[in-house]
């Protein structure tokens, strides 16, 4: 799993071809299909995997943490998108098994953001919905951005974060 990921984060998906995956792996072709079946399955697996450990470190009770593990993550992870994002463009959201995998992290990451936001400004369902959506927004801009910018994307999209949270509370 580790290899695999690796390998479809720095490469992509299509590019990685399952003699690739089965060299870094240290596997035979028919080890790894016995396994994983397919190709497919495997890039499930991995974001399946990938979803497990950004949402235990999403384990946080402020927008400004939640910016603080996406500026931990680029760090430790790497700065090249969203892998979720970047498996849902490649397949073009055909394959269910991605499309699966990936729509439902980002409902339990905006489920997640969604909860946070209600603690930290209260309860009111019009302007809850409508910060969560731009806070959704700034992660996924700002983690598109650390391709190119690196940390200070996520730091800038930080910011602005507070300046909404400041506004939206009584």
């Amino acid at each position: 799993m580790t290899a695999a990921e690796r390998l479809f984060d720095r490469n992509g998906f299509t590019a990685t071809g399952m003699d690739r995956l089965t060299q870094a792996a240290g596997l035979s072709s028919r080890t790894l299909y016995k396994h994983v079946g397919s190709k497919v399955a495997l890039m499930g697996l991995v974001l399946s995997e990938r979803e497990k450990r950004f949402m235990a470190r999403l384990e946080v009770d402020s927008i400004d943490a939640v910016f603080a593990v996406l500026e931990g993550w680029v760090r430790d992870e790497g700065a090249r998108g969203c892998l979720f994002l970047r498996a849902y463009g490649e397949t073009g959201g055909d394959m269910p098994e991605i499309s699966r995998v990936v729509l439902a992290h980002k409902a339990a990451m905006r489920a997640k953001i969604a909860d946070i936001i209600a603690q930290e400004v209260g309860s009111n369902d019009e302007t809850n919905a409508m910060l969560t959506e731009q806070i959704v927004v700034l992660i996924e801009g700002a983690t598109a951005a650390a391709i190119y910018r690196g940390p200070e994307a996520v730091m800038a999209a930080r910011k602005a974060a507070a300046i909404l949270v400041a506004q939206a509370r009584p």
